[in-house]
């Protein structure tokens, strides 16, 4: 092949430069020949020889010196392509890559970039991409210094950059373009000085579209840790550099670059927030992956608590000041991640000594040593760490070299001060174990602490009363020697000795004798080691105990001390998670049903901030726990059922989705097979999580959602169904689900006639033999409770499953009046409290889950309303148990007594006694209770009353009777584990049927909340201003909040977001709070306030958001993204109808002349839309406030609450979008969200991307004039290549072949069509480019030498192509 080419072009060379004097005409004549020679050999060529060819002529041609014969060989190659004999991508590519095209060699240079500049126009429009790559990395390699006399032959190559970049060309999507050039010079990188001004004005020019896909304040935005907005896409950042996963290579605003050091920090700094961390960078306990700038950040938190330690007013060293709860989470954050290895404890103390060195921060030296010492004493024995860990701490203890006196060991906080001297102890002890050479003298500085704990260890006989416990099991933890002593008095102290035995309520049920429990502050003081000792001896004592069937049941100091242990965080794998994976099963694998029922006490009532998993994993247990045969007792029964009932109430609206998903392969496991009371009350929880999260919004089916096979497992399960008066509060698809699988219900007639029929039968039996038979025969009729019923009714004397009939009867009864009633009432009493057939709460949960209409739901609820109010049994057990205890558990060390006495008071008899005595004659039962040591009949009524709170909301004839209730029970909810929850979630989810029952919501709140007044520190809830205005009942003059009502609102909630300290609530221990930080109280005690006034939503709605949009005075402009932001938080933790107004202002402002009218604006549309900037230059409009707004709205928004959106624009702002200002508001208002709607919803993505065409299609026919097609078309690609690709095609295609010829042009590569427009069509959208674009005139270009009009569109081999997003 060479050798045929060679003799080709060496011909014609020589046959052309022999003739000195040839004229145009004859050179072009010797052009055609040549290239006929050429044609002949090219047929002849295989075609994967084609490319092999094209490079050997390259090479031929760059081997010539004279720019003569180069000049004529490449208008050779020029000719070959303009009539299609060569293929142009070949050729250019060819040219670029040659070896031999280098800047030295200047004329060669420009004669090569002159020839691409004239046939890159045939070229595919990927071709081109590849080809400005290949441009630009050719320019890359002229120096940054070269001689002037040559700059004009090298500007060739920016001519065909600068023909590649002409919007007006089209030779390619911008967007492509783009890509390469932010590839080759990054953000704050500068061009090449050949490219001059070409590259950064190009760039410049997608500033619009960047800015179109930007968040305003995006860097100012915050969440609130544990909320249902926490867990979505919106936080998620790099895990290496900190930055927003920011999609496309676009020139977003400098801030968007930055490392988000400050939104970490700032979940860092909140309790209970290692899972949103996680979840944030991506990190993944089963993947040891170390996070260096996760570390750097905990590191700078420490360094800041020390500088807050130094500047804490009224700094106590013995209290530690309110740095002290920041010192104790961040001890528990940075045992996590080191132990998972998201964080390497040597590089982090190296890292603190380097920031600290020279500083002399001195107050908070012991807290940092506590820190350190948590660590160190539990992963010493890790050889690999123990020189690490000796080097990097012998700074921090070789830094002071004062003597330090011995601390008041009466006081929690001298563990902290010795905590230096514990570290040189475990340092050195690991030391002489591995016979090393590390060992240390002790420093002087050390020396009294040193003297002191050896002379303690000599005292064989340690006292409770002060810290020398605890100061030697935190030195000594290591050292099984020295360890036993101290360890084995805080066994000892809550074990109990071996021979004194306590009662506990119920008969025959003895427990070891220790009832006073370690405190809080002792247990603080320990070491995380040292903790975790401690509960593995509980764990393993348990365990042996159930193995041995011990008939006396652990010590009440045992049991709260266990409870007290499995609150920390850290020690969560000999904790809670060892409490549910391995104690749980191991008891009930030994029958142990005394230490179950113990367990279950425990999760019941004194359980705090479980994770979710853990939980539900429990519920599974419970499930099938009850499915055996041996649990068929009583009390452990009613323990399981009210366990398992308060595990679903309690779960969290966010929870709910994402644990239930967990089980789709098989819903029984977390389903009840026979309880159809817990089968309601978790499709109850369903509705109001779905409610609350709004899963459902935009939907009216749940096909193909993550519940509707649990729903169905649950009809298999216990068919059932609803009041229509439920039934209208469940959010739409649910509704749906249950229409269509309504469950016949059986005939209130035929219950009374089978009752009848079966007393009749009992009556006539005289054998007792007969009577159990036929009652206990398979198959028969659970109807034994209503003839307990009948006996009663009858006889007043008594010679278990059904209780509806109960309710059908008193309903035929209430006609016989108030005397028959009364008497209903009583039986039913004594059925309870005399007979003790069944207990109250079982009685009410199933009396309320019953799904009666209209009178009989009525006559219900009064039956509810009489049992719980008219005896007095009831209300005085509540009074009393309210009036003699507290809820605060954990600062508690006499609650056995109280508890005590208060069975002793009010025995519970759970086994029938009452029965058994009543009967003639009277039978002897001497039944073995299981231990109790927190429950009683009132706390396990409050989840039963949540849920009848629930069902009298819903009718509203028994409104009255509810406020009856909560008049007398309201005090109850001083117990209540989440009572603001509750409140929010009632508020939340009844919101519709609570519009117009002010007063009863008034009620509720006020009962609530009064209940814990005693508890609580003033300010914790609802604000002076609503307490002044709001509680108080005015019908005829109802308050109406002003602006300076709201802003004041929120205002607070700023500060705990800000980390303000002291916040503006009260501080707690968060550990035992219903809410796990400051940030998430203040949300929702906000909220509930809201929702509590007498004030529609929609107005209070519009006054949230005019608390920015108008000027106020108690909004600091200087903090306003902040005030966003807490509206934001707010708003969208609130019902439809309070956030939905955003859309009504959204409206409002496309509608405004500053965006209808063209006139109006007087700048750069997207200068005035962005807001940061206008605000510091305090040039803002409305428009742009409403967009910042918006923006912060939406990123606090559930995947619920967004998907609104498509049928907001379709419906609502499609028909008034028609200038191209208002259109690109529209954009740059919805564009942020495409990325998280492709993440977790693609169809409501898609229906936006065909939604914004539609737009552009009317913005096209409604305007004469378009200014900013450029930013536009470069959106709508950015939309292809990123999010749609080619699943909307169809739709785009047609409504792209409808617009301007201009438009037609620049968006030709978003179909597959290779050609849009004829030749004459591209010709004219020249024309009209130039006159309806504010860019440069359009230089179509020109794919021949002799046509220029064919040049806008893609060559033939481009038709081939599919458009597939990068």
């Amino acid at each position: 092949m060479e050798t045929q080419l060679q003799s080709i072009f060496e011909d014609v060379v020589k046959c052309v430069f022999r003739m000195f004097m040839d004229t145009p005409e004859d050179e072009r004549t010797k052009l055609i020949s040549c290239l006929g020679a050429f044609r002949q050999y090219w047929g002849t060529l295989p075609q994967e020889s084609h490319e092999q060819c094209v490079q050997w002529i390259v090479r031929f041609i760059h081997s010539q010196h004279s720019p003569k014969r180069i000049s004529f060989l490449y208008d050779c190659l020029a000719m070959a392509v303009e009539t299609s004999l060569l293929p142009p991508r070949m050729v250019c590519v060819a040219l670029i890559s040659s070896d031999s095209l280098e800047w030295e060699r200047t004329q060669l240079w420009a004669l090569t970039f002159k020839l691409i500049r004239k046939i890159i126009g045939g070229v595919d429009y990927k071709g081109v991409r590849d080809l400005l790559k290949a441009v630009l990395d050719k320019i890359q390699t002229i120096p940054t210094t070269v001689s002037s006399a040559i700059v004009q032959q090298l500007l060739a190559a920016r001519e065909v950059v600068e023909y590649i970049l002409d919007r007006n060309a089209c030779l390619l999507p911008a967007y492509f373009a783009i890509t390469e050039i932010r590839k080759l010079y990054p953000e704050g990188q500068l061009s090449h000085w050949l490219l001059g001004s070409l590259i950064s004005d190009f760039v410049d020019s997608f500033r619009p579209t960047a800015r179109i896909n930007s968040i305003c304040g995006r860097c100012s935005l915050l969440p609130v840790v544990n909320n249902s907005g926490a867990i979505c896409n919106s936080w998620k950042l790099d895990p290496s550099t900190l930055r927003f996963p920011l999609r496309g290579m676009l020139p977003f605003d400098k801030d968007l670059f930055e490392p988000q050091t400050g939104l970490l920090r700032y979940v860092l700094e909140q309790p209970y927030s290692r899972e949103m961390v996680c979840n944030m960078l991506g990190l993944n306990k089963q993947h040891k992956q170390r996070c260096p700038v996760l570390e750097e950040q905990l590191v700078d938190l420490v360094v800041y608590a020390m500088e807050r330690s130094e500047t804490e007013e009224h700094f106590d060293a013995d209290i530690g000041g309110t740095s002290q709860l920041l010192w104790q989470h961040l001890s528990s954050q940075l045992i996590f991640f080191v132990l998972f290895q998201f964080a390497s404890f040597p590089h982090m103390v190296l890292s603190l000594h380097q920031k600290l060195a020279g500083r002399g921060l001195i107050k908070g030296r012991d807290h940092l040593m506590w820190v350190l010492l948590q660590f160190i004493s539990g992963s010493i024995q890790k050889n690999a760490l123990v020189q690490v860990i000796a080097t990097c701490t012998v700074p921090f203890l070789s830094c002071f070299c004062l003597c330090i006196p011995v601390p008041d060991i009466n006081k929690p906080q001298s563990t902290h001060s010795f905590a230096m001297t514990c570290i040189w102890i475990h340092l050195n002890r690991k030391a002489q174990n591995d016979n090393s050479k590390l060992q240390i003298p002790i420093p002087h500085s050390l020396k009294l602490h040193h003297e002191f704990l050896q002379q303690s260890l000599r005292n064989k006989t340690l006292g409770m009363s002060d810290y020398k416990i605890a100061l030697l099991c935190n030195a000594y933890s290591t050292n099984s020697e020295c360890f036993t002593l101290p360890m084995g008095v805080l066994v000892e102290t809550i074990y109990g000795n071996g021979s004194m035995r306590i009662n506990l309520p119920g008969t025959n049920c003895m427990a070891s004798g220790s009832v006073t429990p370690l405190p809080m502050n002792l247990l603080d003081s320990l070491t995380v080691h040292a903790k975790m000792s401690l509960i593995h001896s509980i764990a393993t004592r348990v365990i042996k105990l159930a193995h041995a069937k011990s008939s006396i049941a652990l010590a009440p100091a045992l049991v709260e001390t266990y409870s007290r242990l499995l609150v920390y965080m850290e020690i969560e794998s000999l904790g809670i998670k060892g409490f549910i994976s391995q104690l749980l099963p191991n008891v009930f694998k030994s029958h142990a049903w005394g230490i179950l029922h113990t367990l279950l006490e425990m999760f019941s009532y004194r359980m705090h901030h479980i994770q979710p998993h853990y939980r539900v994993q429990l519920l599974s247990h419970l499930h099938s726990l009850a499915a055996v045969p041996q649990t068929n007792q009583n009390q452990l029964h009613l323990c399981v059922e009210s366990t398992a009932l308060r595990l679903i109430t309690a779960l969290g609206s966010s929870e709910v989705q994402p644990q239930f998903t967990r089980f789709l392969n098989d819903p029984k496991t977390v389903l009840s097979a026979e309880s159809e009371e817990l089968n309601r009350a978790l499709i109850l929880t369903l509705a109001r999580a779905t409610h609350v999260t709004d899963f459902f919004t935009g939907s009216d089916s749940i096909q193909g959602t993550w519940c509707k096979d649990i729903l169905q497992t649950i009809m298999s399960f216990t068919p059932h169904n609803w009041a229509s008066h439920t039934l209208s509060c469940f959010p739409a698809p649910l509704q749906a689900f249950f229409k269509q699988n309504n469950v016949p219900q059986e005939s209130r007639f035929n219950l009374k006639k089978n009752v009848e029929e079966e007393y009749r039968k009992w009556k006539s039996m005289a054998n007792e033999n007969d009577i159990i038979t036929h009652f206990s025969m398979q198959g028969s009729p659970p109807l034994f409770l209503c003839l307990l019923w009948k006996m009663l009714l009858e006889m007043d004397h008594i010679n278990q499953i059904g209780f509806r009939f109960v309710i059908h009867e008193l309903k035929f009864s209430t006609s016989a009046g108030g005397q028959q009633l009364n008497k209903c009432i009583e039986i039913l009493n004594d059925m309870v409290w005399k007979y003790n057939i069944v207990t109250l709460d079982r009685l009410i949960l199933c009396l309320a889950m019953r799904s009666h209409e209209g009178n009989e739901a009525q006559v219900c609820y009064f039956i509810i309303q009489l049992l719980l109010l008219k005896p007095n049994d009831f209300r005085n057990r509540v009074n009393d148990f309210v009036k003699e205890n507290a809820p605060e558990h954990w600062l508690q060390n006499d609650w056995h007594s109280k508890h005590m006495n208060y069975h002793k008071k009010y025995p519970e008899k759970l086994y029938f006694e009452g029965l058994a005595d009543q009967v003639n004659p009277p039978m002897q039962l001497q039944p073995q209770y299981l231990p109790i040591y927190f429950g009683n009949v009132c706390l396990r009524f409050l989840p039963v009353f949540d849920i009848v709170i629930h069902r009298f909301l819903e009718l509203l004839p028994v409104s009255k009777s509810l406020e009856t209730l909560l008049d007398h029970l309201g005090g109850l909810y001083k117990f209540h584990d989440r009572p603001v929850t509750y409140l929010y979630n009632t508020l939340h989810y009844y919101e519709r049927h609570l519009r117009d029952r002010t007063n009863l919501k008034r009620k509720l709140v006020h009962a609530i909340m009064s209940s814990l007044k005693d508890n609580r520190t003033p300010g914790w809830c609802l604000s002076e201003t609503y307490l002044r205005f709001g509680m108080n009942a005015r019908e005829e003059n109802v308050w109406i909040p002003d602006d300076t009502y709201y802003c004041k609102l929120i205002g607070p909630f700023t500060s705990p977001m800000a980390g303000k300290s002291p916040g503006p609530f009260p501080n707690c221990d968060w550990r035992f709070n219903e809410f796990p930080n400051p940030a998430a109280h203040a949300l929702h005690v906000t909220c509930v306030e809201l929702m509590a006034l007498a004030v529609p939503g929609k107005d209070v709605g519009n006054a949230l958001l005019n608390v920015v949009l108008k000027s106020q005075p108690l909004v600091p402009r200087e903090n306003i993204t902040a005030w966003m932001n807490a509206i934001g938080l707010v708003i969208t933790a609130l019902p439809e109808p309070y956030w939905i107004v955003l859309h009504d202002r959204i409206v409002s402002v496309i509608s405004s002349p500053a965006l209808t009218s063209e006139t109006e604006w007087t700048g750069y549309p997207f200068a005035l839309l962005d807001f940061t900037a206008c605000h510091q230059s305090y040039s803002e409009m409305n428009c742009s406030y409403v967009l910042a707004l918006a923006h912060a709205v939406w990123h606090h928004s559930s995947i619920g609450q967004l998907s609104l959106i498509p049928k907001f624009l379709s419906e609502t702002l499609k028909p008034i979008v028609k200038t191209e200002f208002q259109l690109l508001y529209v954009y740059h208002l919805v564009g942020p969200f495409l990325q998280r709607f492709q993440q977790e919803r693609t169809r409501c993505m898609l229906e936006i991307g065909v939604a914004f065409y539609e737009m552009l299609q009317a913005v096209d026919k409604h305007c004469q004039h378009l200014s900013y097609m450029d930013p536009i078309c470069d959106f709508l690609y950015h939309i292809k290549y990123m999010y749609t690709g080619d699943s909307v095609k169809e739709q785009v295609e047609k409504i792209i072949m409808t617009l301007r010829p201009a438009m037609k042009l620049r968006l030709r590569f978003i179909t597959h069509s290779s050609k849009i427009e004829t030749s004459s069509s591209a010709a004219s959208a020249a024309s009209a480019s130039s006159a309806s674009s504010s860019s440069a005139t359009p230089q179509p270009p020109p794919s021949t030498l002799s046509s220029s009009t064919a040049a806008a569109s893609p060559s033939p081999s481009s038709s081939q192509h599919t458009h597939t997003p990068m």
